[in-house]
């Protein structure tokens, strides 16, 4: 398959209720529509994972968040460096999916500078579930051998391509006081 032909294919999957596995600008990411509330309880019971904590959707627009934040969206800055990712704690509304939220009142979200993160969020036309390819407390996949050892049977297809340029996961930071909860 092509690259478009794979993320098309990785986009029908998602609509379809399945779980994909994907490479970001740091790590390989677990991800399914943020929707789909037994999608995400799977990723979920896959990592181990409390749904108190809450998950991180990357996005390639802020339009496919803007029912889930109490921020207009016009003049929203979420980009970031392709080495130095961000991820944003934005005020969550009413709207936002408690399952995507966790305990808390706002919502994790990166506006992915990878190329092919970002085409599959256009793809699908949403935001997109973005949780590290790891068992919570080990460290996540950065290359598609450990990815494909560890994940291949508990996901409905692993996307091709390679993580980078950054070097981890993103760094974590509050949008209106631009507090650091998470380092790079």
């Amino acid at each position: 398959m092509t690259g478009s032909q794979s993320i098309r294919y990785a986009a029908r999957v998602l609509h379809a209720g399945g779980i994909i596995a994907y490479p970001t600008e740091g790590v390989f990411g677990l991800g399914c529509l943020p929707e789909d509330f037994d999608a995400v309880s799977e990723i979920l019971d896959i990592k181990g994972r409390s749904p108190a904590k809450g998950l991180i959707v990357i996005i390639s627009d802020p339009g496919q968040i803007a029912d889930w934040i109490d921020l207009p969206t016009e003049n929203l800055d979420l980009a970031t460096s392709d080495d130095k990712p961000v991820t944003w704690i934005l005020p969550a509304s009413d709207e936002a999916p408690a399952w995507i939220t966790g305990d808390h009142d706002s919502i994790a979200v990166r506006q992915t500078t990878h190329p092919i993160a970002s085409a599959l969020c256009r793809e699908t036309d949403s935001a997109i579930v973005s949780t590290s390819a790891n068992i919570t407390g080990h460290a996540p996949a950065r290359n598609s051998f450990i990815l494909r050892r560890q994940f291949g049977a508990l996901v409905d297809y692993i996307l091709p391509g390679e993580c980078g340029p950054a070097s981890g996961p993103s760094e974590i930071r509050h949008y209106t006081t631009e507090n650091i909860v998470r380092p790079a």
